[in-house]
This record gives structure tokens, C-alpha cells and sequence, in this order.
């Protein structure tokens, strides 16, 4: 069996942002059924949904692995309690948020887990850093590419490479 390609995003707006994202990527890839492959530029982005709150850090991973979409969500999910995420506001500040946005060119459609993730084509913030690993990649509801999403998208103004 082989690995399955995807792409996660990360976002933090609490504590040491760049640390929280390096932590992440460090504590997925210390796995022997999940890779990161490569990460994009960090981009410092203004808070999308809820505006009052600090300015965010997001990236986007490149991922190989062999868990289920589920499995998947599960393994993020408990990163981020590892990390001390605590439940709050939706779009409210997060000291970690991991998403899971692609999967191949997978479709997953359940109470707890879009894939790819519902919000990916209105969100500059994930865009961006995506199309910088991969511009070609198609959004297998939408049918385009990450590069034509990315021109579509409200806010590009709002998306601030930091490396």
C-alpha cells in the first residue's frame, strides 16, 4: 500500500507564533505512518471571521501518509490538545489550529470532517501558502486549480509572507 499525498494548514495567533507552528509540524512528523514532505513560507495574515483579536501565522504542509481521512483527523486533533488548545470562540483566537485541506484528489463528506476542507476556496490565508506548494493541484468539487482559486479569492491583500 502506498502512502497518501495531502496538504494540512496550520494557523496560531496565541503565544510564540512561529514556535507553535514548528511544534506542530515536529510533533505530526514524529510518526512512522505519517511524513510531512515540505512546508510552505510562514505568512502573517490579518483574523479572518472574528477581526478583534492578534494578527495570525498560517503555513501549509505537504503530507504522505497512510492513515484514513478519520484516523487523520483524529491524530490532529489530539496534537492540538497536546499543544493547550482549549475550546473558544469559532474563528476566535487558537493557539494551534491544524485543518486538513486536501487529500489527494479525495472527497470526504461527514458530520466532522470535510475533504477538501468546505472553506478552502474563500480563505486567502490557506490559499496562498497551498498554491505555493502546489499551483496545479485541482479542488476536486470545484474542478480548479489552486492557482485560479487563489486569483479569485477577496483578501490577498491581507496575506504577508514573513520568511
Amino acid at each position: 500500500m502506498s502512502p497518501m499525498a495531502g496538504y494540512l494548514g496550520f494557523g496560531t495567533n496565541l503565544g510564540d507564533r512561529k514556535k507553535n507552528l514548528a511544534q506542530a509540524v515536529n510533533n505530526l512528523n514524529d510518526r512512522p505512518d505519517f511524513t510531512v514532505v515540505r512546508t510552505s513560507s510562514i505568512y502573517e495574515t490579518a483574523p479572518w471571521g472574528v477581526t478583534d483579536q492578534p494578527n495570525f501565522l498560517n503555513m501549509v504542509a505537504e503530507i504522505n501518509t497512510f492513515l484514513s481521512p478519520q484516523e487523520l483527523l483524529e491524530r490532529v486533533k489530539k496534537l492540538e490538545q497536546d499543544m493547550g488548545r482549549e475550546d473558544g470562540p469559532r474563528f476566535g483566537p487558537r493557539l494551534i489550529d491544524v485543518d486538513i485541506l486536501l487529500l489527494g484528489d479525495l472527497v470526504v463528506d461527514e458530520p466532522d470532517l470535510q475533504v477538501p476542507h468546505a472553506s478552502l476556496h474563500l480563505r486567502a490565508f490557506v490559499l496562498v501558502p497551498l498554491g505555493e506548494l502546489t499551483p496545479e493541484s485541482v479542488h476536486p468539487l470545484l474542478g480548479k486549480t489552486i492557482a485560479e482559486l487563489t486569483s479569485e479569492v477577496d483578501g490577498l491583500d491581507g496575506v504577508t509572507t514573513l520568511n
